[in-house]
């Protein structure tokens, strides 16, 4: 992103310098007016950061950039000292359609959770709708291996209703109980399903997070032969960047092995880094680096400041961090297997082929996530972008880290709004009578996707035994749940 450095510095209230302060919200010890920005660095910072880059600037109120004449302004110092929580002050500068732009107290959570590293038992679930009550029930999606939950005998298809003794309860208009999840242990009621209706069966498990848990994201990969078809078939349950290169030898064995289809099942990803989404959508169609993958729509008052072609990303021909060669397969169509726990970058991947490729959406509508966000943390030299080899030059009195919504990602063809989801072309909920055996052919919606890729799918019924109605999943309580990260792509420059 070009001329960034020229933005920020002609923004009337960015600032250069950070004072270390213990007391992040200090005792009113006197007339307000002889405090500084300085005195609430963890405000300043967050609203500084919010000014400058929030996608929604322009319709928040409190953003705009008549609202204060300086970083001096008494109106300003007396807007940062207003609300002493951090999180009700970032909440305070967000626009009210934003369902994604997040914040952790210590950054090290957002960091580490783009790293598939995460404090955690191990059990992916998803929750459910059940009853005319507004009841949730709990199924295990499947289960990091060598987890506690792994370790608990905990697998795929299993069925909980309470959680530490609660029934689960969803209802949008109050809170609901979900929050008993972020406990470091608690303890799971399961039940059966006997003849379609969900029993509980009085057995027990206790389960407890342990600190540092890293998951593999690709969770799978094989070939199945169906009908003389060979279908490559790769689970991928998060865009982490760390596993390009393994992603990359994947599709080395799938292109060895002479496929003729593709599905790749993106059920569970809620999304990742922006440039393994490109890496993917290249191994799907081609090295085709001339031809545009994405474009990247900012706020205003950072697009006036492009020169054409800044933002655009094309295919690649290389992963992004290693620049080894790209395993491509040129396909000319792909199978997406993608649900209402589906969004993105996944759906970024989706968006960016569709002008390309053939791309066969099987499953139902996807979250909906169409922007992308980038780290931030109170780190001034650096524009605020988080970047590892500047840590110690954090302030170690504030640690905060935010996630706010930076732009929208366009595809070749300028669609861009998705924002109730990618429809798909077949449609089926998950079962959580039959979840299946995942890369299994007789699993049903991969079942599916085969079914259409030989043509037999009036042949077979795909009719739940208990249809999923989703509410949430397991992600949705990391940090950097529901995330497209332009980690990489964006850079605060510091000279054009």
């Amino acid at each position: 992103m070009k001329k960034y450095l020229l933005l920020l510095l002609s923004a009337g209230l960015f600032f250069t310098s950070c004072k270390n302060d213990d007391d992040i919200f200090p005792d009113d010890n006197g007339d307000e007016t002889q405090k500084t920005a300085n005195d609430y660095p963890v405000q300043n910072f967050m609203y500084q950061v919010m000014n400058s880059f929030y996608f929604w600037q322009e319709d928040v109120p409190n953003l705009a950039d008549s609202k204060f004449k300086s970083l001096d302004d008494p109106d300003y110092i007396s807007f940062l000292a207003s609300e002493s929580d951090p999180e009700a002050f970032f909440n305070s500068l967000l626009f009210e359609d934003d369902r994604f732009s997040f914040l952790r107290e210590d950054y090290h959570d957002l960091v580490n959770s783009f790293q598939g590293i995460s404090k955690s038992n191990g059990l992916e679930f998803g929750l459910s709708l059940f009853g005319d009550n507004r009841d949730v029930f709990g199924y295990v999606q499947y289960v990091v291996k060598d987890s506690d939950a792994d370790k608990k005998g905990m697998k795929r298809g299993d069925i909980f209703l309470t959680v530490d003794g609660e029934q689960l309860f969803y209802n949008s208009a109050t809170d609901n109980n979900f929050h008993l999840f972020n406990e470091d242990s608690y303890t799971l009621g399961m039940a059966d399903i006997i003849d379609k209706t969900i029993t509980p069966n009085n057995k027990k498990v206790t389960l407890t997070k342990e600190e540092g848990l890293t998951e593999n994201p690709i969770y799978l990969s094989t070939v199945i032969e169906h009908n003389g078809v060979k279908v490559g078939y790769i689970m991928y349950n998060s865009f982490i960047a760390s596993y390009d290169d393994e992603l990359n030898e994947v599709f080395g064995n799938l292109k060895a092995e002479n496929i003729d289809e593709l599905v790749l099942d993106f059920r569970y990803n809620p999304g990742g880094r922006v440039t393994s989404a490109i890496q993917i959508a290249s191994a799907v169609y081609g090295t085709n680096t001339d031809e545009l993958f994405l474009k990247a729509r900012y706020n205003e008052k950072i697009m006036e400041t492009f020169d054409p072609g800044d933002g655009e990303e094309n295919f690649v021909d290389t992963t992004f961090d290693s620049k080894t060669p790209l395993n491509t397969l040129n396909l000319k169509r792909v199978f997406v297997i993608a649900t209402g726990a589906t969004a993105s970058a996944s759906e970024l991947v989706m968006n960016g082929l569709a002008p390309y490729v053939d791309v066969v959406h099987i499953g139902e509508n996807t979250v909906g996530k169409n922007e992308f966000s980038n780290t931030f943390v109170d780190d001034p030299e650096n524009n605020y972008f988080y970047n590892e080899d500047y840590e110690d030059r954090i302030n170690p009195d504030n640690q905060w880290g935010i996630q706010p919504l930076l732009g929208r990602n366009e595809n070749a063809d300028g669609f861009l709004d998705y924002t109730s989801g990618l429809v798909p072309d077949y449609e089926l909920d998950e079962d959580a009578g039959n979840l299946g055996v995942l890369g299994d052919a007789d699993e049903p919606l991969l079942a599916l996707a085969l079914s259409v890729i030989s043509g037999e799918t009036a042949k077979r019924s795909f009719e739940p035994l208990i249809s999923v109605d989703f509410v949430s999943s397991s992600k949705m309580f990391k940090p950097g749940a529901n995330k497209m990260l332009m980690d990489g792509l964006i850079k605060p420059l510091k000279s054009k």
